[in-house]
């Protein structure tokens, strides 16, 4: 069976996080977390390069032990090393690192102070208060801990957007190839764009159901069955994930399709209106008594309930169906309307391509400028660059725009915003740049008002042109630090700094609530990749659909306007 990339990611975030929470060394910890990122923006297939004897040691950040430890994988679906570590690391223990604000530092500091092995001893250390007095948690934490057990949050299994595309698209080309399938689309959450994905529901229509539901159960990644029937099959894939097939008429199609790509919240206000309107509306049709008056395209529903088509991402019941009875709804951003990436890193810090590597790749896309945002000095782990590199970095920026016709490479750093607010380049270095990206790296764990002064002193310096990744989220691995993100709202609108929707599938960075609410006030918004190799610039896919569950459109989004004007935006500061 195939293994797929983000398989081989995924077992060595795993690795990262057990070795971190057995309080390994540093830098193997981060050999496993760089591998994994170089795998997950590889553009080509680690099963083929395996099976074509291909030398992985050649990748960056893949020496010759992960080289073997990739192949493993790939042959055998499992990594000895990684099972080694779950029989080390009790699982309630490794589950709890993704809690918000509980990374795997804290999760050992559980395991050494209150001996929790499993997830009831996590419950009654919560319930008797005993989590609260282990140093570095607190009553607040403890209370999370609680809610998130209780909730079921913990123990659910949710797959980043990137990792359930990988599966849904191979999934779906096996099933369009069945024979007598029309139509094949996944729905859920998945089609509303949504961070993490909990299942996939995949609508088929075809005249013989029976029949394509039974060839479905021949894709190679199903590792069990669940129920199988005429029309519907459930199934687990091998990666975990669940899968629900429904072949249905095509005269319920659209009905369907509305049905199960939610959300319940939206499709609840649905109901009430076509019950207003003496209708009544369900996966089957919208119907009037018996007679189905609408049901075969999403379109004709909407239209039938006196409404325009509303796209999927806005479907979350956030005042889209008022504003599509007024005739307000956004023209959303979209991906065409990209011209630049303002955030990308090269060989030069920590990524994987060189400068002219990434100005090839941008050019590619169509886009008509890239900044290099490569990392400051205080990023050592990162190889931030000195003032001395920098220079040197700078002038390697200039030969390649000398040479390279039909994009402009803007000249630009990520710079560490230090726990003081300082920036990590004096003032007269900044200036030499066409744009400085600031970001918080470090000292996470401040206390809001020390956080929130940071930043805030941060956006005062008038060179700071984009706020990276402003609430330092990882999905799954690490919660949002404590910001009043009100204040840098309001701060940055002030002083003209863009506010950064990081598209990286792992950070998507403001969330769409957030990044609604910064528009909402005036901020103007950056989508970048943060890309540390070319297939990373296909992130921009993610931060758009982030950006469109945030009402934004292409007003509201910095690099969607050509060079000049958006230069003349960040030179407005």
């Amino acid at each position: 069976m195939p293994v797929h990339n983000s398989e081989v990611a995924a077992i060595f975030r795993q690795v990262a996080d057990l070795l971190a929470i057995e309080g390994a060394n540093p830098f193997r910890v981060r050999a496993y977390r760089n591998a994994a990122r170089t795998v997950e923006e590889l553009s080509s297939d680690l099963a083929v390069m395996v099976a074509s004897g291909e030398d992985l040691s050649r990748l960056p950040d893949i020496g010759h032990d992960l080289a073997g430890k990739i192949a493993e994988i790939v042959e055998t679906g499992r990594l000895k090393l990684l099972d080694d570590l779950r029989g080390e690391v009790p699982e309630a223990v490794a589950q709890i690192t993704g809690v918000p604000g509980v990374g795997p530092k804290r999760a050992r500091a559980l395991m050494e102070a209150l001996g929790v092995a499993s997830m009831d001893d996590l419950r009654k250390a919560a319930e008797d208060g005993r989590i609260a007095d282990v140093p570095g948690f607190g009553e607040k934490l403890q209370a999370r801990i609680l809610r998130e057990i209780e909730e079921g949050r913990i123990t659910e299994r949710r797959f980043r957007i990137d990792r359930a595309e990988e599966f849904a698209e191979s999934i779906l080309d096996f099933i369009r190839g069945i024979e007598g399938v029309k139509e094949a689309l996944v729905a859920g959450s998945y089609r509303r764009r949504k961070e993490t994905v909990g299942d996939l529901d995949i609508l088929v229509t075809a005249k013989k159901g029976a029949k394509v539901t039974k060839a479905a159960l021949d894709y190679d990644e199903i590792a069990r069955v669940a129920s199988q029937g005429p029309t519907r099959a459930t199934v687990l894939l091998r990666s975990g994930l669940q899968v629900d097939i429904r072949v249905v008429r095509e005269e319920s199609y659209g009905a369907a399709l509305m049905y199960f790509t939610g959300s319940k919240a939206h499709n609840i206000v649905l109901r009430r209106r076509a019950q207003a309107k003496g209708l009544k509306l369900n996966e089957y049709g919208l119907f009037r008594g018996k007679k189905r008056v609408a049901g075969k395209t999403e379109e004709e529903v909407y239209k039938a309930l006196g409404l325009p088509w509303i796209v999927p991402e806005l479907r979350e019941d956030r005042g889209e169906l008022a504003a599509a009875e007024r005739g307000k709804l956004p023209d959303l951003v979209s991906l065409e309307d990209m011209k630049g990436d303002l955030h990308v890193h090269t060989t030069a810090s920590d990524g994987t391509a060189t400068i002219e590597e990434m100005a090839e790749a941008a050019k590619a896309l169509g886009y008509e400028y890239l900044a290099i945002a490569d990392h400051s000095p205080s990023q050592r782990i990162a190889n931030g660059l000195s003032v001395e590199r920098l220079a040197e970095h700078l002038d390697a920026i200039d030969a390649v725009n000398d040479r390279l016709k039909g994009i402009r490479l803007l000249k630009a750093s990520e710079v560490d915003v230090l726990e003081d607010g300082s920036l990590d380049y004096p003032d007269k270095v900044l200036a030499r740049l066409d744009l400085v990206v600031a970001a918080v790296h470090s000292q996470f764990t401040l206390p809001e008002e020390k956080q929130t002064a940071r930043i805030l002193k941060a956006l005062d310096n008038p060179h700071v042109g984009i706020l990276a990744h402003p609430t330092g989220r990882l999905i799954g691995e690490r919660g949002a630090y404590s910001v009043n993100l009100e204040k840098v709202f309001e701060a940055a609108t002030e002083r003209g700094v863009a506010l950064e929707i990081n598209a990286h599938p792992m950070r998507l960075d403001l969330d769409d609530l957030e990044a609604r609410i910064a528009r909402d006030m005036g901020a103007q918004i950056a989508i970048s990749t943060d890309a540390h190799s070319t297939g990373g610039l296909d992130y921009m896919s993610y931060g758009v659909a982030q950006a469109r569950r945030g009402w934004l459109t292409r007003e509201d989004v910095l690099n969607t306007r050509g060079l000049d004007a958006m230069l003349g935006l960040l030179r407005k500061r």
